[in-house]
């Protein structure tokens, strides 16, 4: 089945530039900073008998005057900061210089043209594009670029009518979740009437001249941006016509926090209704349009097990599934008899993670991951493999799929020092081949990226990338970025980052460890670093920062670390649990108070990961790391720089704000604590280039500079 999102092209979260490996002389000792003053309330809340206080409670209403007062005076000390760091403006230049290339998305093909995503180096959107044919002439399709002064719109197509007449797109502003969706007629260009509002975490799904899509009430002014989400719907929207006239298709009137999803099968014969409590577990209903069945029936029951539908095979649906397999499974189920007896296995279970699988061109395609790297592999649709599709190496290859009438279709693979590049596939002979190379000038022959297995504290085996030049001295010296996720289900990959490379040509090491609570190693990775067992994910991290120090990769003066969303909590976690194992902490977007995440936007979807205060079982285990109530008072923190943004309607800046705000009270020591609030921006998603190329300057001025090194740039 054809995947319809165009993502843009990441530019990674990495910069360093060119400086010795070698220490330098230490740097004049850093003027004391004077901190904006934070007021303090009288707010304490009973937990099952246990008082917490919460003297920053104001900090969570963010348009307050007050709050807004306190922003401003956080932002100017920063920028005060950052402003006497002498080699800031070389390191911007040089992210500027490493950021300056053509980067293309995969093509993928819709009706007569092909569509992809394309920026000629620094422009803040990506740009789509179109041709007709593959050889055709490509021509502009979209350019958010044109649609904010300062590049902070975003654009994505979230779906095509089934001739490929149409297209819907969305369009969110300044970093937001929210969206607005329009559709275009392809080949006219022509922009239609229709626009839809309030719309959150939601593709278009075709049938006939209109679509299915999801959307919740319109939220209370001045409160969009912190507010929970509740009842999502689903509704048809039929082009032409005002969202007004829209038909409810799908509620769920007993279940506030739910989110509900819609998907059609490629012919538009089974619309499918996905519903979850959070970040896993689904449920699904299902309703047969060719048979005019009226009502919608359960195809599964939510919320222990995760389903995704592939496509129907007739009357039947391929779905893939960790429902009595922790490395999921491929299945064919019959809508009108969806009971587990009569489940037919297509690919079993095996002992490597079944990462993706999709259809195309008739077969299923599915990729496998083996201590976190691609394999990828075509099956006939009956469960039969004929083909491993041959990659690069140790890497991440993602697009494998399309449409039951393509021949052939487009990927991506990438790693860590191998720029993301572009093949296409040949369905019958099972042959790839070059397409588009990224061009990036620097030589792959002088890295090298080596995997490791450390220990964790309880004996568990850990894999860790680790990248560096050839030949990197291990001497205790080299500046050293630490960096994971842990969480949620997601795998993090080998990737190419431009900005990485200008670390790395200087002598720095860069760590990526793949602990707990993802998806390197299927359902058990992740069960075993979620809920009760979330202290995995920190010891885990901790373990990967005491191997770099004990192999002298580097030293506690020398490494960062850094994390974004769960990530962030992370960084908050093991920063207040073992504050003397590192120099420089960053923790992003985080998840930083875990006794009041659930109360904003979509917090409630986390609960399924981190459990609730609200809960009995739970609260003591949350207060006991969450990062908020662990600073202790007259301890000696790193170097902190904590990072957020005014349009944050994922983690919502509360958390950023409060644990600022308590470290600045609290810290003993001379080392910063700032707090960087982006402004027009949001959780990372469509941050145009050049909010990036700062805030990443910000970051790695930051970072040298409290380690006393300085780039030579």
């Amino acid at each position: 089945m054809q995947k319809i999102l165009l993502i843009p092209v990441s530019l990674g979260l990495i910069l360093f530039s060119s400086c010795s490996n070698k220490p330098e002389e230490k740097a004049a000792p850093k003027e004391k900073i004077t901190y904006p003053v934070t007021d303090k309330v009288s707010q304490a809340d009973d937990y099952f008998g246990t008082k917490v206080e919460d003297p920053y409670r104001w900090l969570e209403f963010d348009t307050a005057a007050n709050v807004k007062t306190w922003v401003e005076g956080q932002r100017k000390t920063t920028g005060d900061y950052l402003s006497k760091i002498p080699f800031r403006e070389q390191i911007k230049k040089r992210l500027t210089e490493l950021c300056n290339y053509p980067k293309y998305s995969s093509p993928f093909k819709a009706g007569e043209y092909f569509f992809f995503n394309k920026n000629d180096g620094l422009q803040n959107q990506s740009v789509i594009w179109y041709q007709k044919g593959e050889n055709g002439t490509p021509e502009v399709f979209l350019d958010p670029n044109k649609m904010s002064t300062d590049g902070t719109a975003a654009v994505s197509l979230i779906g095509f009518s089934k001739d490929k007449k149409y297209v819907a797109y969305s369009i969110s502003q300044s970093g937001s979740d929210w969206s607005n969706i329009h559709v275009m007629e392809v080949a006219t260009h022509k922009e239609l009437s229709d626009k839809l509002e309030w719309v959150k975490f939601s593709g278009a799904a075709w049938k006939g001249d209109g679509f299915y899509y999801s959307r919740y009430d319109a939220p209370e002014k001045g409160k969009e941006f912190s507010n929970a989400n509740k009842f999502q719907k689903v509704f048809y929207h039929k082009i032409g016509d005002a969202q007004a006239k829209d038909v409810l298709v799908f509620e769920d009137k007993k279940s506030p926090q739910l989110y509900i999803n819609a998907q059609l099968t490629e012919d538009e014969r089974f619309l499918l209704i996905y519903t979850s409590v959070g970040t896993s577990g689904t449920g699904m209903f299902c309703k047969d349009l060719s048979s005019g069945q009226k009502d919608f029936s359960i195809l599964f029951k939510g919320f222990d097990s995760d389903y995704t539908v592939l496509n129907n095979v007739g009357d039947k649906l391929l779905v893939k599934t960790n429902d009595g397999a922790a490395n999921q499974r491929i299945i064919l189920v019959d809508p009108k008899n969806p009971a587990k007896e009569n489940w037919k296995d297509i690919v079993a279970e095996t002992a490597e993670l079944m990462d993706n699988a999709s259809t195309g061109g008739g077969k299923l395609f599915i990729t496998y991951m083996k201590d976190v790297s691609t394999h990828a592999y075509q099956y006939s649709l009956d469960g039969k493999m004929e083909h491993e599709i041959e990659l690069p190496g140790i890497g991440d290859a993602n697009g494998f799929g399309g449409e039951v009438e393509d021949k052939a279709f487009f990927y991506t693979y990438t790693s860590f020092t191998y720029p993301p590049t572009i093949f296409k596939y040949d369905i019958a002979s099972g042959k790839s081949s070059v397409w588009k190379k990224t061009e990036v000038k620097f030589n792959v022959d002088d890295y090298e990226t080596k995997q490791v297995f450390f220990t964790s504290k309880d004996g568990t085996k850990v894999p860790m990338f680790i990248v560096a030049k050839k030949g990197v001295e291990l001497n205790g010296n080299n500046p050293t970025l630490l960096y994971a996720y842990g969480g949620f289900n997601i795998s993090i990959s080998p990737g190419f980052s431009p900005t990485r490379i200008g670390f790395l040509e200087a002598g720095g090491v860069y760590a990526l460890a793949n602990i707990r609570g993802g998806n390197e190693y299927g359902e058990k990775w992740h069960k075993s670093g979620m809920l009760l067992n979330k202290q995995n994910v920190f010891d885990d991290f901790i373990a990967a920062a005491e191997y770099l120090i004990k192999e002298k990769y580097t030293s506690s003066e020398r490494l960062a670390i850094q994390g974004g969303s769960n990530g962030g909590l992370l960084i908050g976690a093991c920063m207040t649990q073992r504050p003397d194992l590192y120099k420089v902490c960053i923790p992003q977007v985080g998840v930083l108070d875990m006794l009041r995440f659930h109360k904003f936007t979509v917090g409630w979807g986390w609960v399924v990961e981190y459990g609730s205060s609200d809960s009995a079982k739970y609260f003591n285990y949350l207060h006991k790391y969450s990062p908020l109530h662990n600073v202790k008072q007259g301890v000696d923190y790193p170097a902190t720089m904590i990072t957020t943004a005014d349009h944050d309607d994922r983690v919502v800046p509360a958390h950023s704000f409060k644990f600022a705000a308590t470290l600045q009270e609290k810290n003993k020591g001379t080392n910063p604590t700032l707090i960087r609030i982006e402004s027009k921006a949001g959780h990372g998603a469509g941050k145009p280039i050049s909010k990036v190329i700062e805030e990443t300057a910000d970051i790695f001025s930051f970072i040298f500079y409290n380690m006393d090194y300085t780039p030579k740039i």
